[in-house]
């Protein structure tokens, strides 16, 4: 009788193995992968060969608009010091079901770099997306950037400082809309001013100890008329550094005229903020889809 009361866990395991299994061969039909493309020319002489590179997944199905499927450009957290594309393979395979070229990248990571570096890969990804997402399906000009967490924080960088877009290879900001997942490093100005927080010194490794590095590095100093629309998601859960900044990020939007659709999700805590996008039907997807003309 033991016996067979151990193997219940173990049946129920493969159980659920087979289903995860199953299910992500039902996503990958669908769409196709194209992995490690470098997004820096590899003769450059920072080109990292492991962290200047990115994914693209397309879906299979021809676009039945001739400029192609819509494209989302997402960018992974980490607290800036880790984290990977490959970890986000679900990411890029529901988005491609669902008629959006996703590119999934990657960015070195601190130390030895610290986040202006980081900001400028993010840039360098997204300037060779402009320049050649359209081999893939995509349309050039419908790129939109996402991320989750660090990369929230990166990706509004993306969306509101043309400077930096213009010293890596794009004269003017292609980013249609930002999709911000529980983002992290809206303000960093204020968050490292006021060191709240047990641990929040570890901060400094990736942002340095330069005060004028933490606000140049902030997306919500950014802000102005013209920039590209915002889509919030925050956990209900979530740190309040989070959703403090986010906040304010969301009420500076408001007082330029330029409101962004901000939406909370009920007990959901800062990572299963980006893990419910496991989820083909996540609340997440179907805001996104509507926010992209998907």
């Amino acid at each position: 009788m033991r016996r067979f009361l151990l193997l219940g866990p173990v049946a129920v395991l493969l159980a659920a193995v087979v289903v995860i299994l199953a299910t992500e061969f039902a996503m990958a039909r669908p769409s196709h992968r194209t992995k490690n493309v470098a997004y820096v020319a590899i003769s450059a002489p920072d080109f990292d060969k492991e962290r200047h590179v990115l994914d693209v997944y397309s879906p299979k199905k021809p676009a039945s608009a001739a400029a192609g499927y819509p494209v989302v450009l997402f960018i992974h957290g980490g607290s800036w010091t880790s984290g990977n594309k490959n970890i986000y393979t679900f990411i890029g395979r529901r988005l491609a079901k669902q008629g959006v070229v996703a590119v999934i990248i990657n960015y070195r990571l601190a130390p030895p770099v610290h986040v202006p570096e980081q900001a400028a890969d993010c840039a360098r990804a997204l300037a060779w997306t402009v320049a050649n997402i359209s081999r893939y399906g995509g349309d050039p000009a419908r790129v939109f950037v996402m991320g989750h967490s660090a990369g929230g924080g990166l990706a509004a960088l993306l969306a509101t400082d043309d400077a930096l877009l213009a010293r890596n290879g794009l004269p003017q900001n292609p980013v249609r809309g930002a999709i911000m997942d529980d983002p992290a490093g809206l303000d960093m100005y204020s968050y490292l001013k006021e060191m709240r927080y047990e641990g929040d010194a570890q901060y400094k490794v990736p942002f340095c100890n330069d005060p004028a590095v933490w606000k140049e590095m902030s997306a919500i100093y950014k802000i102005r008329p013209g920039i590209p629309p915002f889509l919030f998601y925050l956990g209900g859960e979530t740190y309040p550094s989070i959703s403090g900044s986010s906040g304010r990020f969301r009420d500076r939007l408001n007082a330029i005229g330029q409101p962004a659709s901000y939406n909370i999700i009920p007990g959901r805590h800062h990572i299963p903020m980006v893990l419910q996008l496991y989820w083909q039907h996540n609340v997440i997807y179907q805001g996104l889809l509507k926010f992209v003309g998907a």
